[in-house]
């Protein structure tokens, strides 16, 4: 059976238009007016909206807009430069960076400035296929790159710095960093490597590589680090494993099949401020979300041409600092709290943009 075909068996499944969502019914029915046929949210009326679709990012023109009449006429059209395949993102600042494993190189997305730039570097930096990307407190770049099999370093300039190498079997897929430490996933040895920042040093890598051990990671493709824990996607698996700061297992999230909580082919992660766990899944092509107790809270997205929903998405990051640039998007009825951009490997909106919402208290 073809990916399409599962994608088109198990993107819509039985069980989710079934699933009550506990978390939704104990903060009750939201109290909104009809909502215009344009503004989308999930889940669906009645149920109170959480996550509103405002916008997508597909090229340069989404963030500049086009060029005038007369600077068309006098300077000639300037080309619209396309986001062509993404996978990971990652925020910093006011800046979206767009992993492109096409171009090869970065998509640069500024909000403030409302500037579209590539970053393909040439030399020691060139990249081959960079998965995923971050950024430390400065601004330094740290992007995984599984054609060097390697983690390329930047500065805050662009120059390249370094290439921190593993080995010939290593395959970085996924970097955070993390209190003065670069934490990789590595999908040639199955764990996850430590690195001091300062040094460059591996400090230690986990879980032992025993298929055996419980803890063991099939195929770990995304990690994401926050409040002493590390979520861990273990596509191979299918499921999300938990481990704490010290490499300790503290668990698993999921299993294969298509009910509430499982998973087929999970891949980015992310955690909000409540500690509220989002896993992308390729083949669902949505975003289930869960609590800081691993319960199912809803799930958003879905295989559809519809604005709003997905094409096998790949990376998923939150954000609170960007509020201000997509707030003309939100409805009124709606309080905005953080954004959420998520990767679309292909279809025709490469990051698709929602909010987690709430609605404003009404007489």
């Amino acid at each position: 059976m073809s990916m399409l075909k599962i994608v088109d068996k198990l993107a819509q499944p039985t069980w989710f238009c079934l699933l009550v969502v506990l978390w939704l019914t104990a903060t009750g029915q939201s109290q909104q007016r009809e909502l215009p046929d344009e503004v989308i949210v999930f889940p669906q009326p009645p149920d109170a909206a959480r996550i509103q679709f405002l916008a997508s990012i597909s090229s340069s023109t989404d963030i500049v807009g086009q060029s005038s009449f007369f600077r068309r006429y006098v300077l000639g059209e300037e080309p619209a430069k396309p986001i062509i395949k993404p996978y990971g993102i990652s925020i910093h600042k006011r800046k979206l960076y767009v992993c492109d494993t096409m171009l090869p190189g970065l998509e640069i997305i500024d909000f403030q400035a409302k500037t579209f730039r590539y970053f393909t570097p040439a030399g020691l930096g060139q990249l081959q296929k960079p998965i995923n990307c971050a950024l430390d407190e400065s601004g330094q770049l740290y992007i995984a790159d599984a054609g060097r099999q390697q983690v390329v370093v930047f500065d805050t300039e662009g120059n390249f710095l370094n290439a921190l190498g593993f080995g010939h079997t290593s395959k970085p897929t996924d970097v955070k960093v993390h209190q003065n430490r670069l934490w990789i996933c590595d999908l040639g040895v199955h764990q996850l490597r430590v690195v001091d920042l300062k040094t460059y040093k591996e400090v230690r890598s986990f879980p032992e590589p025993n298929p055996d051990n419980p803890a063991y990671l099939f195929s770990p493709t995304n990690i994401v680090v926050s409040n002493g824990k590390i979520y861990v996607s273990d596509t191979g698996n299918a499921s999300i494993k938990v481990f704490s700061v010290d490499g300790d297992y503290m668990g698993m999230i999921g299993t294969l099949g298509n009910r509430p909580g499982q998973f087929v082919r999970p891949k980015g992660v992310a955690v909000d401020s409540d500690e509220n766990l989002y896993v992308v899944d390729a083949a669902f092509e949505n975003i289930q979300m869960f609590d800081g107790s691993s319960r199912l809270l809803m799930f958003f997205g879905g295989h559809s041409e519809r604005p709003g929903y997905l094409w096998l998405p790949a990376a998923i990051a939150i954000d609170t600092e960007n509020l201000g640039y997509f707030q003309k998007h939100v409805f009124s009825d709606f309080n905005l709290n953080y954004l959420i951009f998520v990767s679309n490997q292909f279809g025709p909106a490469k990051i698709n943009v929602y909010g987690f919402i709430e609605s404003k208290k009404r007489n």
